[in-house]
Protein backbone atom coordinates (compact mmCIF):
# COMPACT_ATOMS: atom_id res chain seq x y z
CA UNK A 1 0.00 0.00 0.00
CA UNK A 2 1.26 3.23 -1.19
CA UNK A 3 1.89 5.94 1.46
CA UNK A 4 -0.56 8.26 -0.22
CA UNK A 5 -3.46 5.61 0.13
CA UNK A 6 -2.10 4.72 4.09
CA UNK A 7 -3.03 8.40 4.91
CA UNK A 8 -6.05 9.04 3.20
CA UNK A 9 -7.18 6.07 4.92
CA UNK A 10 -6.57 7.70 8.17
CA UNK A 11 -8.29 10.67 7.66
CA UNK A 12 -11.89 8.96 6.02
CA UNK A 13 -11.40 6.98 9.42
CA UNK A 14 -11.05 10.41 11.32
CA UNK A 15 -13.93 11.48 9.40
CA UNK A 16 -16.31 8.43 10.22
CA UNK A 17 -15.40 8.43 14.01
CA UNK A 18 -15.59 11.88 14.54
CA UNK A 19 -19.17 11.64 13.18
CA UNK A 20 -19.98 8.26 14.99
CA UNK A 21 -19.37 11.13 18.23
CA UNK A 22 -21.34 13.58 17.20
CA UNK A 23 -24.23 11.14 16.55
CA UNK A 24 -24.23 9.23 19.59
CA UNK A 25 -23.98 13.16 21.70
CA UNK A 26 -27.22 14.30 19.66
CA UNK A 27 -29.76 12.84 22.03
CA UNK A 28 -33.40 13.56 21.60
CA UNK A 29 -34.59 17.02 23.28
CA UNK A 30 -37.99 15.30 24.41
CA UNK A 31 -35.60 13.10 26.78
CA UNK A 32 -33.99 16.05 28.48
CA UNK A 33 -36.96 18.96 28.01
CA UNK A 34 -39.53 18.82 31.32
CA UNK A 35 -42.30 17.63 28.68
CA UNK A 36 -40.76 14.75 28.90
CA UNK A 37 -39.65 14.28 32.46
CA UNK A 38 -43.38 12.48 34.44
CA UNK A 39 -44.78 15.18 37.08
CA UNK A 40 -43.54 14.61 40.88
CA UNK A 41 -45.70 11.88 42.78
CA UNK A 42 -47.60 12.91 45.68
CA UNK A 43 -46.89 11.90 48.75
CA UNK A 44 -48.17 12.30 52.22
CA UNK A 45 -50.94 13.76 54.01
CA UNK A 46 -53.08 16.63 54.14
CA UNK A 47 -55.51 18.42 56.33
CA UNK A 48 -58.56 20.90 54.54
CA UNK A 49 -60.62 22.83 56.40
CA UNK A 50 -63.89 23.53 54.88
CA UNK A 51 -66.91 25.76 55.27
CA UNK A 52 -69.69 23.78 56.71
CA UNK A 53 -71.57 24.15 53.57
CA UNK A 54 -68.77 22.31 51.72
CA UNK A 55 -69.11 18.78 53.62
CA UNK A 56 -70.57 16.45 51.22
CA UNK A 57 -69.33 18.37 48.20
CA UNK A 58 -65.52 18.39 49.83
CA UNK A 59 -65.85 14.69 51.11
CA UNK A 60 -66.51 13.33 47.88
CA UNK A 61 -63.77 15.71 46.26
CA UNK A 62 -60.92 14.40 49.06
CA UNK A 63 -61.90 10.87 48.00
CA UNK A 64 -61.29 11.66 44.20
CA UNK A 65 -58.47 13.51 45.01
CA UNK A 66 -57.19 10.46 46.79
CA UNK A 67 -58.46 8.23 43.97
CA UNK A 68 -56.18 9.98 41.81
CA UNK A 69 -52.76 9.99 44.08
CA UNK A 70 -52.47 6.52 45.82
CA UNK A 71 -50.34 6.80 48.73
CA UNK A 72 -51.74 10.26 49.86
CA UNK A 73 -54.04 11.03 52.51
CA UNK A 74 -56.81 13.85 52.69
CA UNK A 75 -58.39 14.52 55.52
CA UNK A 76 -61.40 16.87 56.18
CA UNK A 77 -62.68 19.45 59.11
CA UNK A 78 -65.73 21.31 58.52
CA UNK A 79 -67.45 24.32 60.36
CA UNK A 80 -68.34 27.73 60.24
CA UNK A 81 -66.19 29.88 58.37
CA UNK A 82 -65.44 32.18 61.41
CA UNK A 83 -64.55 29.55 63.64
CA UNK A 84 -62.56 27.80 61.08
CA UNK A 85 -60.65 30.65 61.07
CA UNK A 86 -60.24 31.78 64.64
CA UNK A 87 -58.55 27.89 64.90
CA UNK A 88 -56.22 28.33 62.22
CA UNK A 89 -54.99 31.68 63.36
CA UNK A 90 -54.24 30.02 66.67
CA UNK A 91 -51.94 26.87 64.98
CA UNK A 92 -54.40 24.68 64.29
CA UNK A 93 -52.14 22.19 61.73
CA UNK A 94 -54.45 23.30 58.42
CA UNK A 95 -53.66 22.83 54.74
CA UNK A 96 -55.67 24.25 52.90
CA UNK A 97 -58.66 26.56 54.04
CA UNK A 98 -62.16 26.71 51.75
CA UNK A 99 -63.93 29.31 53.08
CA UNK A 100 -67.84 30.30 52.19
CA UNK A 101 -66.93 34.00 51.86
CA UNK A 102 -64.55 36.39 50.87
CA UNK A 103 -64.53 38.02 54.19
CA UNK A 104 -63.22 35.42 56.29
CA UNK A 105 -60.51 34.30 53.96
CA UNK A 106 -59.46 37.83 53.91
CA UNK A 107 -58.23 37.79 57.43
CA UNK A 108 -55.86 34.90 56.99
CA UNK A 109 -54.65 37.03 54.12
CA UNK A 110 -54.43 39.89 56.55
CA UNK A 111 -52.35 38.05 58.65
CA UNK A 112 -50.07 36.21 56.26
CA UNK A 113 -51.18 33.00 56.74
CA UNK A 114 -51.88 32.35 53.33
CA UNK A 115 -49.42 31.16 50.44
CA UNK A 116 -50.90 32.48 47.48
CA UNK A 117 -53.81 34.59 46.35
CA UNK A 118 -56.93 32.88 47.15
CA UNK A 119 -58.90 31.36 44.27
CA UNK A 120 -62.58 31.67 43.69
CA UNK A 121 -63.87 28.29 43.04
CA UNK A 122 -68.21 28.51 43.98
CA UNK A 123 -71.12 30.59 44.37
CA UNK A 124 -74.15 29.44 47.12
CA UNK A 125 -77.18 31.69 47.78
CA UNK A 126 -79.73 31.46 51.13
CA UNK A 127 -82.25 29.09 50.39
CA UNK A 128 -85.85 28.84 53.29
CA UNK A 129 -85.47 25.10 54.70
CA UNK A 130 -88.38 24.27 56.02
CA UNK A 131 -89.88 21.28 57.20
CA UNK A 132 -91.48 18.74 55.86
CA UNK A 133 -95.66 19.53 55.63
CA UNK A 134 -94.43 23.26 56.00
CA UNK A 135 -96.82 23.79 59.24
CA UNK A 136 -96.01 27.58 59.38
CA UNK A 137 -97.24 27.59 56.16
CA UNK A 138 -94.26 29.84 55.36
CA UNK A 139 -94.14 31.44 51.60
CA UNK A 140 -92.10 34.34 51.65
CA UNK A 141 -89.01 35.79 53.24
CA UNK A 142 -91.06 38.35 54.98
CA UNK A 143 -93.15 35.22 56.72
CA UNK A 144 -90.29 34.47 58.70
CA UNK A 145 -90.43 37.50 60.78
CA UNK A 146 -94.66 36.86 61.30
CA UNK A 147 -95.07 36.52 65.10
CA UNK A 148 -94.87 32.81 66.46
CA UNK A 149 -92.76 31.74 63.54
CA UNK A 150 -89.86 30.21 65.16
CA UNK A 151 -86.94 30.85 62.76
CA UNK A 152 -83.42 29.75 63.09
CA UNK A 153 -80.41 31.59 61.25
CA UNK A 154 -76.72 31.60 61.33
CA UNK A 155 -74.74 33.54 63.67
CA UNK A 156 -73.63 37.47 62.06
CA UNK A 157 -69.93 36.78 62.19
CA UNK A 158 -70.89 32.93 59.71
CA UNK A 159 -71.31 33.59 56.15
CA UNK A 160 -74.97 32.46 55.92
CA UNK A 161 -75.21 35.10 58.84
CA UNK A 162 -73.67 37.80 57.20
CA UNK A 163 -75.85 37.10 54.11
CA UNK A 164 -79.02 37.30 56.08
CA UNK A 165 -78.27 40.17 57.69
CA UNK A 166 -77.76 42.02 54.51
CA UNK A 167 -80.73 41.15 52.59
CA UNK A 168 -82.67 41.84 55.71
CA UNK A 169 -80.66 45.55 55.41
CA UNK A 170 -81.47 45.48 51.37
CA UNK A 171 -85.54 44.10 52.02
CA UNK A 172 -86.35 46.18 55.83
CA UNK A 173 -87.66 42.98 56.80
CA UNK A 174 -86.16 42.31 60.32
CA UNK A 175 -86.17 38.86 61.93
CA UNK A 176 -86.02 37.67 65.20
CA UNK A 177 -84.51 33.98 64.69
CA UNK A 178 -85.12 32.26 68.00
CA UNK A 179 -81.77 30.49 67.57
CA UNK A 180 -78.11 31.96 65.88
CA UNK A 181 -76.41 28.80 64.84
CA UNK A 182 -72.41 29.07 64.57
CA UNK A 183 -72.41 26.76 61.20
CA UNK A 184 -75.29 26.33 58.78
CA UNK A 185 -75.69 22.71 59.74
CA UNK A 186 -76.95 23.49 63.12
CA UNK A 187 -79.63 25.44 61.31
CA UNK A 188 -80.50 22.74 58.63
CA UNK A 189 -80.25 20.26 62.02
CA UNK A 190 -83.18 21.78 63.87
CA UNK A 191 -85.38 22.29 60.87
CA UNK A 192 -85.08 18.48 60.47
CA UNK A 193 -86.40 18.11 64.12
CA UNK A 194 -88.94 20.20 64.09
CA UNK A 195 -87.19 22.16 66.51
CA UNK A 196 -87.80 25.22 64.27
CA UNK A 197 -90.27 26.46 61.63
CA UNK A 198 -87.98 27.75 58.98
CA UNK A 199 -84.07 28.60 58.24
CA UNK A 200 -82.61 30.29 56.79
CA UNK A 201 -79.44 27.67 54.83
CA UNK A 202 -77.84 27.42 50.98
CA UNK A 203 -79.60 26.44 48.51
CA UNK A 204 -77.16 23.50 48.27
CA UNK A 205 -78.03 22.54 51.82
CA UNK A 206 -81.43 21.72 50.49
CA UNK A 207 -80.67 19.69 48.06
CA UNK A 208 -78.16 17.60 49.89
CA UNK A 209 -81.52 17.01 52.38
CA UNK A 210 -83.91 16.76 49.81
CA UNK A 211 -86.95 14.65 51.28
CA UNK A 212 -85.79 15.55 54.97
CA UNK A 213 -86.84 19.40 54.55
CA UNK A 214 -88.64 21.33 51.96
CA UNK A 215 -86.85 24.16 50.08
CA UNK A 216 -88.64 27.33 49.23
CA UNK A 217 -86.76 29.86 47.07
CA UNK A 218 -87.00 33.99 47.16
CA UNK A 219 -85.75 36.51 44.91
CA UNK A 220 -84.46 38.54 47.52
CA UNK A 221 -81.59 35.93 47.99
CA UNK A 222 -80.02 37.47 45.12
CA UNK A 223 -79.21 40.56 47.49
CA UNK A 224 -76.56 38.68 49.23
CA UNK A 225 -74.11 35.69 47.06
CA UNK A 226 -71.64 34.50 48.81
CA UNK A 227 -68.09 33.39 46.83
CA UNK A 228 -66.48 30.87 47.89
CA UNK A 229 -62.31 31.09 47.92
CA UNK A 230 -59.82 28.18 48.53
CA UNK A 231 -56.02 28.53 49.33
CA UNK A 232 -52.84 26.91 50.46
CA UNK A 233 -52.03 27.61 54.01
CA UNK A 234 -48.36 29.20 54.58
CA UNK A 235 -47.99 26.73 57.74
CA UNK A 236 -48.85 23.77 55.70
CA UNK A 237 -46.25 20.69 56.39
CA UNK A 238 -46.84 19.52 52.40
CA UNK A 239 -47.32 22.27 50.24
CA UNK A 240 -46.68 20.40 47.05
CA UNK A 241 -49.94 18.30 47.79
CA UNK A 242 -51.76 21.26 49.48
CA UNK A 243 -51.29 23.46 45.89
CA UNK A 244 -52.23 20.51 43.92
CA UNK A 245 -55.78 19.58 46.53
CA UNK A 246 -56.67 23.42 45.68
CA UNK A 247 -55.75 23.05 42.05
CA UNK A 248 -58.14 19.75 42.06
CA UNK A 249 -61.05 21.92 43.35
CA UNK A 250 -60.50 24.30 40.35
CA UNK A 251 -60.33 22.04 37.98
CA UNK A 252 -62.97 20.50 35.36
CA UNK A 253 -63.50 17.51 37.44
CA UNK A 254 -63.62 19.23 40.86
CA UNK A 255 -66.47 22.07 39.63
CA UNK A 256 -68.46 19.18 37.92
CA UNK A 257 -68.36 17.48 41.44
CA UNK A 258 -69.52 21.35 42.99
CA UNK A 259 -72.28 22.23 40.22
CA UNK A 260 -74.07 18.19 40.64
CA UNK A 261 -73.99 19.51 44.47
CA UNK A 262 -75.75 22.83 43.17
CA UNK A 263 -73.14 25.50 43.62
CA UNK A 264 -72.90 28.37 41.20
CA UNK A 265 -69.90 29.36 38.85
CA UNK A 266 -67.88 31.36 40.43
Amino acid sequence: MTQIRKLALLVVGAALVAGLAACSSATPATSTSPKGTAAPKLTGSITVYGAASLTATFTELATEFEAANPGVTVQTAFNGSSVLVTQIQGGAPADVFASADTANMTKLMTANLVTDTPVDFATNVLEIAVPTGNPARITTFADLAKPGVKTVVCAPAVPCGAATLAIETATGVKLTPVSEETAVTGVLSKVQTGEADAGLVYVTDVKGAAGKVVGITFPESSKAVNTYPIAALKASANPKTAAAFVAFVTSSAGQKVLAAAGFGKP
